[in-house]
């Protein structure tokens, strides 16, 4: 079965108030699944948009099914930055008979788009569609990195279906073991309970406070360039700045430092999938979230403008590098810093058993003058504990 089966296209009430869209915005320059129309020619297409109308699996969220076209009422008329990069917008993916069968055709899309190594930007639906997306890189075989942007853990409970409050517990602990690294930005200690936490803390992943991230939003940048998917729980956003979840909280990250977030995704070379989950336009207050939705995948877009493709993956030629000795000379860390970007990586001596891929671990200038000053940064102790 080709993709498009999978894929209605967009309603013609959200393209039609755009006919007639200046060429610089961004509906002028997309190709776009449409009704009676051949589907779009994915050749030398980057990125493409993926509306997922599912809302089965969400907990306390129906109606999350249709954040999709909501977004794109507000993305669409926005005007484009200095990009020459082709994007598609693929449509929507048809709600299954069951929920198996939607799980079914977004693992297939998505997996066909990796292979095509075209970035997928997956609005609407909620968390538990996180679980198929990551299953579609058992294609590359491959370790993944998941990078997600919530309040909460969302481990649930073990051994219930799949649902949007227990997605991460179904990505550790089923077949094939994937998963590499799994870092939570934001996470709010109140919606978490200890066990959890000493969970993260004996698997060394990475997970960040939401009052930590805020004091230095930069400092979320390493992780999110270490990412290959992110899932953005709209949730994690307070109330005041994104009233249209089902889970909103006085607290929470800003409008403006979910749109950081983002850009920094969008610069990333290894982030292939970038996913806005949990919005809903039931809740929305005068269509608040979808615009911030849409603001949010245009700095996504302008950070992928803007990628410099200087990740060290097996090359290290350009970087300057830098050794520091820690602890009276018992550890060397070398640290390497990028001229195009200015960005920092340290090398972790791991055994050649885990995938070369994580020998380079980013970090920021202050990780590097923490060494200088003696410590050890938490980021290399992690993926050197993982290693070992």
């Amino acid at each position: 079965m080709m993709i498009h089966d999978y894929l209605a296209p967009v309603p013609e009430s959200v393209l039609e108030p755009f006919e007639k869209s200046h060429e610089q915005q961004i509906y002028s320059s997309l190709q776009i699944h449409r009704e009676l129309e051949d589907f779009p020619d994915l050749k030398d297409v980057r990125i493409a948009f993926l509306g997922v109308m599912e809302d089965r699996g969400a907990i306390n969220n129906a109606g999350c099914d249709g954040g999709a076209d909501k977004i794109r009422q507000y993305l669409y008329p926005l005007f484009k930055g200095r990009w020459d990069f082709k994007i598609a917008d693929l449509g929507n993916i048809y709600k299954g008979e069951t929920i198996e069968d939607s799980y079914f055709a977004l693992r297939d899309v998505v997996a066909e788009l990796l292979k095509r190594n075209i970035i997928t930007i997956l609005i609407g639906g909620s968390q538990d569609l996180t679980y198929p997306v990551y299953r579609a890189y058992d294609v590359l075989e491959q370790t993944v990195n998941l990078v997600s942007i919530d309040a909460r853990f969302d481990l649930g409970e073990q051994g219930l279906p799949l649902n949007s409050q227990n997605f991460l517990s179904h990505i550790v602990l089923n077949k094939p073991y994937n998963l590499y690294n799994y870092s939570n930005l934001g996470y709010q200690t109140y919606f978490v309970n200890q066990e959890e936490l000493d969970l993260m803390e004996r698997m060394f992943f990475d997970v960040v406070r939401l009052g930590e991230i805020k004091s230095s939003i930069a400092e979320a940048e390493p992780l999110l360039r270490n990412a290959d998917l992110i899932s953005f729980d709209m949730a994690a956003i307070r109330q005041t700045d994104a009233p249209g979840t089902a889970f909103r909280s006085p607290h929470g990250f800003s409008g403006e430092d979910a749109c950081a977030l983002s850009r920094y995704a969008g610069l990333s070379d290894k982030v292939s999938c970038f996913s806005l989950m949990e919005y809903n336009p039931q809740f929305d207050n005068r269509d608040q979230t979808a615009h911030l939705a849409a603001h949010m995948l245009w700095y996504f877009l302008e950070g992928f403008s803007s990628r410099k493709e200087d990740y060290p993956f097996s090359s290290k030629k350009e970087h300057i590098k830098f050794i520091v000795l820690i602890e009276d000379g018992d550890h060397e860390l070398t640290f390497y810093k990028s001229p195009k970007s200015e960005r920092w990586w340290v090398e972790v001596p791991i055994e050649m058993k885990t995938s070369q891929r994580h020998m380079m671990v980013p970090c920021s200038h202050k990780d590097y003058l923490k060494a200088l000053n003696g410590e050890i940064p938490i980021r290399w102790w992690r993926a050197y504990q993982k290693g070992m």
